[in-house]
């Protein structure tokens, strides 16, 4: 998938911009988008690590990313704002719709 890309959009985060978006955003932004980096790496590693495991294996780790990209598209769409937000936020999108078909196809109810 594009774990890669993702990793290179959140390696290119600028900085909160000012004005009235950022004063309605958590205080935790900053830390949450940090985080969110470290975590895309840590994903990265993960799904490589199953890319040859058993389907089992591979089904689990696909639900557990379905859940992270679903709490980093939140992280994106709380703390970013304009063309940045919706690149990310259309990015998380992407990938999970990637990620379901993958999972209805070939994990089905395991």
């Amino acid at each position: 998938m594009r774990v890669a890309a993702l990793l290179g959009l959140a390696l290119a985060l600028v900085p909160i911009s000012e004005g009235a978006f950022a004063q309605n955003q958590p205080a935790t932004c900053s830390r949450d988008l940090f985080q969110n980096e470290g975590a895309l790496r840590r994903q990265q590693t993960r799904l490589s690590a199953v890319a040859n495991a058993d389907q089992a294996t591979q089904c689990r780790t696909w639900r557990e990313h379905v859940g992270f990209l679903q709490s980093s598209r939140a992280v994106f769409a709380t703390c970013q704002s304009g063309a940045q937000r919706e690149q990310n936020v259309a990015m998380m999108d992407s990938e999970l719709a990637d990620y379901r078909a993958l999972l209805s196809n070939r994990c089905g109810k395991r």
